[in-house]
């Protein structure tokens, strides 16, 4: 079910109680956003939800605002380990922010709320459920931590919320998530978000939620139509040239470039810093203390480039970025819409420049072919690819990690070596399929065995 389109209401016109209206006004909250407009009424009657919005549309206040408004119209005492709440989220960054939301949402209401996450000490969070809290936002790593040690309930849940659900999936927490709805109670009411939708997401869905309705402000897996996107063809030894190339531009303020790994994150940075650019990293590998430095810095306007992996970069809400750079395409095309995503936030425009080398135009090819548009290729720079744009890297299997040593092979190549390990691929020859006969090459990450014709099958491990 699907709410038809329909005038932009005010904050004002809204069925919220006065004080949840008082601190929109103080916090500058005049009109809701489309995914705001359409779920926050259906929710106001207690109906689940299966909601379809890019990053940076306002998922948070759109199920934060009705859940305060119900339980404050509702009041019940706190109770010690027994949250009313509780919002599922993938990672620390954004489990802070949505908990950070409650407190500016709730200024004048009297709903307490906690953030449950790893990387940090317990204590402080053990002592706050053991005092009661009415809502808590929580990563499932922490979250399940607790609820072995007996130090949380979720018996007495009313609300759930599951938070990105596609990068949760995403990031293998799938088997987490179902531990958790084993234990929350039959009658509540529950809610879905999500900025793309697999079928694996519409299964997770019927799974647990009851009747919902459904509220889309885009089509599933698109990209907000505000960005600029472009693609640069280059060899993979030259990106780093190339990043320097383009941060030469001023009109690049605030930039957000993607690395498919932890080291790669820390290797760009470095990079930078050598020449005298200032950049942070935020990665799984970093404190919870480094990372929120990394992106006060970013926030503020000191650190000009922020590295990150995918994971850790869907806490980062910086309204002020202006381009996202891929430096690695993603080998999972939704990421690609997740991460453009973070420039172009709150209605304002912004740019998505990637980076292609020869092994991930498969990758591109699979990113257009989700997106449903092609990207435009900038040819204009001074590191443009030998290899033809046509030509497409062969990849032996699949995206996904290969097992096993790798046998005899022509052009394409054997597969890699077994996943962690290293292992001898199959010589070239002739009669394979694609790239240069007898030319050996580096097998991608996933499987690290040496391979003959350019490259061994690539694989699709997650960087954190």
């Amino acid at each position: 079910m699907t709410q038809d389109d329909q005038p932009q209401p005010s904050f004002a016109s809204l069925e919220l109680c006065g004080p949840l209206k008082r601190a929109l006004k103080e916090a500058g909250y005049e009109h809701p956003t489309p995914i705001q407009a359409k779920a926050i009424p259906y929710l106001l009657e207690n109906r689940d939800l299966f909601g379809i919005a890019q990053t940076g549309t306002g998922k948070t206040a759109a199920f934060a605002l009705p859940l305060l408004n119900r339980m404050s119209n509702n009041p019940k005492p706190v109770q010690p380990k027994r949250p009313r709440a509780l919002v599922l989220t993938p990672t620390r960054e954004l489990a802070a922010q949505i908990q950070a939301s409650f407190d500016t949402y709730g200024k004048y209401v009297k709903v307490s709320s906690i953030v449950i996450f790893g990387g940090v000490s317990q204590v402080p969070q053990v002592r706050a459920l053991r005092q009661g809290v009415d809502v808590v936002v929580a990563t499932p790593g922490r979250l399940l931590d607790l609820m072995d040690q007996r130090e949380i309930d979720l018996r007495r849940v009313e609300f759930f919320v599951l938070d990105e659900a596609d990068r949760m999936l995403d990031m293998g927490f799938v088997r987490d998530v179902r531990k958790v709805l084993e234990v929350l109670p039959p009658r509540r009411q529950s809610l879905l978000f999500s900025a793309t939708m697999p079928d694996s997401i519409v299964r997770l869905a019927g799974s647990f939620l009851h009747d919902p309705v459904r509220v889309e402000v885009s089509p599933p897996a698109t990209t907000a139509e505000k960005i600029t996107q472009s693609v640069y063809f280059v060899e993979k030894r030259e990106k780093r040239g190339l990043l320097s190339h383009l941060l030469k531009d001023r009109s690049i303020k605030c930039v957000l470039v993607f690395s498919r790994t932890k080291h790669g994150a820390d290797r760009i940075v470095r990079h930078l810093h050598q020449r005298m650019e200032e950049a942070a990293a935020i990665h799984g590998n970093k404190s919870q203390g480094q990372r929120e430095r990394a992106l006060e810095g970013f926030r503020s306007g000191k650190t000009r480039v922020l590295v990150a992996t995918d994971i850790a970069a869907r806490g980062i809400d910086v309204r002020g970025i202006t381009h996202v750079i891929n430096y690695d395409l993603p080998n999972i095309a939704e990421s690609y819409v997740h991460r453009i995503g973070r420039t172009a936030r709150a209605g304002r425009e912004g740019v998505a420049i990637s980076f292609c080398d020869v092994d991930e135009r498969e990758y591109l090819r699979d990113i257009e072919k989700l997106t449903r548009q092609p990207i435009d290729v900038v040819e204009d720079h001074p590191f443009v690819s030998d290899v033809p744009q046509g030509a497409r890297a062969t990849r032996a299997a699949s995206s996904r990690p290969s097992q096993g040593r790798g046998g005899r092979g022509g052009g394409g190549g054997g597969r890699g070596g077994r996943s962690g390990r290293s292992g001898q691929g199959g010589r070239g020859g002739q009669g394979g399929r694609g790239g240069r006969s007898g030319q050996g090459g580096r097998g991608r990450r996933g499987g690290r065995g040496r391979s003959g014709g350019g490259g061994g099958s690539s694989g699709g491990s997650r960087s954190e």
